[in-house]
C-alpha cells in the first residue's frame, strides 16, 4: 500500500495551519506553495513516495524559482519536469510580488540551490526510480517569505513570537513524516535543517546527517558544492562508494 496518500494528507493538514499564521514587516507577502502549487507537489508525493525510505533529505524551505514555481522541494524547473518527469498546472498566490511572478514550470530562470541538489543525485542516479528507490526530498517550513524588496527572507530571520508556532506546525508535520517514511538517517541541508530535525525529531530511533547548503550565497558551496557534499555523506556513511 502506497504511503502517499498519509503523505498527502499531512501536507494538506499543515498547509491549512501555516496559512493561518500571520507575519509581520519587514515580511510582506507570504507564498505557501502546498496551496497553490498543490498538483505538482501531490503529482511529486504519489510517483515517489509510495514507499519506506532509507535516507531523507530536508531542506530549510522554497526558494523563489525552485519550489515557489514547482511545488517539489529544491525543484529547480529542469530537474523536475525532464528528470523526474513532473509538470502539472500551478496556480497564483495571493497576493504575488510583482518581482517574483509564480508562472510555473514557464519559469525560465533557475534554481541554483536545487540544480546543484538535484543535479548530485541525477548523476549518480541517472533513472530517478533508482534514487527514490531509498531517497526522499523534504522541506521544513512550506512558505516562502519576502520583504516589499522582493528580497528573500529566510524564517530564522523571524521573530520568535512569530516562528514559535510555524516551528511548532513544522515540527509536528516533520514528525509525521519520518513516521511515515521509517527513514534510517535523516540529513539535514543546511546547520538550520539539521538543527530543526534534532529537536523535531528527538526520542525517534533515527541517525541524523548534514550536507553543506548548495545555495550561492554560501562561498564554500560556490567552491564545488557537489565534489563536497559527496565527500560529506561518504564520511557519514550515509553513502558508499559506488
Amino acid at each position: 500500500m502506497s504511503l502517499a496518500p498519509k503523505l498527502a494528507k499531512a501536507a494538506k493538514e499543515l498547509c491549512k495551519t501555516v496559512d493561518r499564521l500571520t507575519f509581520s514587516e519587514p515580511v510582506a507577502y507570504v507564498y505557501n506553495p502546498l496551496g497553490y502549487a498543490w498538483k505538482p507537489h501531490h503529482r511529486y508525493l504519489e510517483k515517489y513516495a509510495s514507499n519506506k525510505k532509507r535516507i531523507v533529505f530536508m531542506g530549510m524551505n522554497p526558494g523563489p524559482w525552485g519550489m515557489s514555481q514547482t511545488g517539489v522541494p529544491f525543484g529547480e524547473i529542469d530537474a523536475v519536469k525532464n528528470w523526474m518527469g513532473i509538470d502539472e498546472p500551478v496556480d497564483k498566490p495571493e497576493p504575488e510580488h510583482p518581482k517574483r511572478p509564480i508562472v510555473g514550470f514557464e519559469c525560465e530562470k533557475s534554481e541554483v540551490s536545487g540544480r546543484r541538489l538535484w543535479g548530485l543525485f541525477s548523476e549518480r542516479f541517472p533513472n530517478a526510480e533508482d534514487f527514490f528507490a531509498e531517497h526522499f526530498v523534504l522541506n521544513y517550513c512550506p512558505l516562502v517569505f519576502m520583504e516589499e524588496s522582493s528580497r528573500n527572507r529566510t524564517p530564522d530571520k523571524l521573530p520568535a513570537s512569530e516562528s514559535a508556532p510555524l516551528f511548532a506546525a513544522c515540527n509536528l508535520h516533520l514528525r509525521r513524516c519520518i513516521e511515515i517514511l521509517q527513514p534510517e538517517w535523516i540529513v539535514g541541508v543546511g546547520g538550520f535543517a539539521q538543527a530543526q530535525a534534532k529537536e523535531a525529531l528527538a526520542g525517534l530511533d533515527l541517525k541524523h546527517g548534514k550536507v553543506l547548503h548548495p545555495s550561492p550565497a554560501s562561498p564554500a558551496a560556490n567552491r564545488g558544492w557537489s565534489a563536497a557534499a559527496s565527500k560529506q555523506l561518504l564520511a557519514q556513511g550515509i553513502w558508499s562508494d559506488q
